[in-house]
């Protein structure tokens, strides 16, 4: 290997990035953090990993998707992709041609996580749960990439910036609370 490979085989934990783990009691990482952290785990793992930029928020903020599987299936994306476009659009396809494509194509899985702020272990896990995904070597984990393709999707960039920063701004944890005095729900 040379050394960027090597280099870009070190997967950063969550701990080393947000100096705790994800699940430690009164610890919340907040969106400015986790994007940094996408942003590291993505440059890691460019063989097993792609990060997009879906668009902006409401409130300005770059909200992520990113694409987990083997490194295989990452060389032939844009061949998966159009398998799936065509499966799904169903147009012309005779029954031989549509089993045909769905052996050959893979797996689409949607994980996504923060659609409601104040559940904050749905933001927090997708975290956890990407970097899993990624750091793992074992035959099962490697199995399973083989098969499928995993699109990790914050929801609600906004939302964790607002409830991590205002649960984690008191440094005394036991008076932190998530009663937060500001109107967030834009759309209503």
């Amino acid at each position: 290997l040379s050394l960027t490979e090597t280099i870009a085989q070190v997967i950063p934990s969550p701990k080393e990035h947000f100096g705790f783990n994800i699940g430690d009691n009164y610890k919340l990482a907040n969106y400015t953090q986790t994007e940094a952290y996408f942003k590291k785990l993505a440059a890691a793992s460019p063989d097993r990993c792609k990060l997009l930029d879906i668009g902006l928020t409401e409130e300005g903020r770059h909200q992520y998707m990113m694409i987990v599987s083997s490194a295989e299936n990452m060389k032939n994306l844009d061949h998966y992709k159009e398998i799936s476009r065509k499966l799904a659009r169903a147009e012309n396809l005779t029954d031989e041609q549509a089993h045909a494509l769905s052996a050959e194509g893979k797996a689409v899985v949607w994980v996504d996580g923060g659609l409601h702020a104040t559940e904050v272990v749905a933001t927090q896990q997708l975290i956890e749960i990407i970097y899993q995904v990624l750091s793992r070597k074992d035959p099962e984990t490697l199995h399973r990439l083989d098969g499928v393709i995993i699109l990790f999707t914050h929801t609600n960039p906004d939302g964790q910036e607002l409830v991590s920063d205002w649960y984690m701004k008191d440094t005394d944890s036991l008076k932190r609370k998530l009663k937060i005095p500001r109107l967030y729900e834009k759309y209503i």
